[in-house]
């Protein structure tokens, strides 16, 4: 199984546990700014991912893996992607980024 883990600048991070292994990255621009991070894992097993609000609070929330949209195939997420960032002829771009840019949203 794979899922795909969102991050917002100034909103949320989202930070995967063990039990998820990172395989790619991207950044969403939408008219070059920076709108969220998306990163798809494979799920090894159930687990709980840690949700930080950026708000000042640092509230965290953990929330169980079978809440988070799954795919069977890595394929499947590339679409669910694609489909999330293609607003037709609007600037919107998924960049591909290395893994260790993750932990700098």
């Amino acid at each position: 199984m794979f899922v795909i883990l969102t991050s917002k600048p100034g909103q949320y991070q989202t930070i995967a546990s063990a039990d998820i292994e990172p395989l790619e990255a991207w950044d969403y621009r939408f008219y070059g700014r920076l709108q969220a991070r998306f990163v798809l894992g494979r799920l090894l097993r159930a687990t709980r991912v840690q949700v930080v609000e950026d708000d000042g609070s640092k509230t965290v929330n953990w929330v169980p893996s079978k809440f988070l949209e799954s795919f069977e195939t890595k394929e499947e997420a590339h679409r669910e992607l694609q489909h999330l960032c293609n607003f037709g002829s609007l600037d919107a771009k998924l960049i591909p980024i290395p893994l260790a840019a993750v932990a700098a949203v």
